[in-house]
């Protein structure tokens, strides 16, 4: 296995830019390979169902996705310094994967985009690596020794790669948010690369 799992929400695309940039990170890294996965929204009316495949982006996820990769990024808008309902509804679905033990060990990190500086990208990130724990997985944030962390003045943190898009979505992916979120897909597939076994 080397393909790193890079699932997804976005609603208004700057998610999916993350994941795209976290994709090209780990593909910086010898050997290894991004798979973009995304979840379907969730529907008030739970009669109503989705397409087999999105009219645009990455293909949906399904369950063999987490059983194949050797490792995990995991992205979210943020909602309210929450991840939003999509992914919540799709990881509650994971119960399956839980008791097989199918993510234990692997390496898995998280991503999100928000509207506003303080609009709970930290609080957001922390709430995608809950279930992630208890996945059994290992969690990879972002060191410090990244002159990016300390330099950005928008998205970043340790604990995850992140965006600060706007409250109306206005603000492109900074350069310091771009370094960062390849920084953190080399780390993870790094990590998944030196878990399989190789050097």
């Amino acid at each position: 296995m080397n393909e790193i799992l890079v699932l997804y929400y976005s609603r208004t695309g700057h998610t999916a830019q993350l994941a795209r940039l976290i994709a090209r990170g780990i593909e910086e890294v010898p050997g290894m390979r991004a798979r973009l996965r995304q979840v379907p929204p969730v529907a008030p009316v739970t009669e109503t169902a989705q397409p087999p495949e999105p009219d645009e982006g990455a293909p949906y996820a399904t369950r063999q996705d987490l059983a194949d990769c050797a490792g995990l990024a995991l992205g979210s808008p943020t909602r309210f310094g929450n991840m939003a309902a999509p992914l919540k509804h799709f990881l509650d679905g994971t119960g399956a994967e839980w008791a097989s033990g199918a993510l234990v060990g692997k390496p898995a990190a998280v991503f999100t985009s928000t509207g506003t500086m303080h609009g709970g990208q930290e609080s957001t990130l922390l709430t995608m690596a809950l279930p992630l724990l208890h996945h059994g997985m290992l969690l990879l944030g972002i060191p410090f020794t990244e002159a990016a962390l300390s330099a950005t003045r928008s998205g970043g943190a340790p604990y995850g790669a992140s965006h600060v898009a706007g409250a109306k979505g206005e603000h492109a992916i900074s350069e310091h948010e771009r370094e960062l979120a390849r920084a953190l897909g080399r780390r993870l597939a790094d990590t998944a690369r030196k878990l399989g076994g190789a050097a």
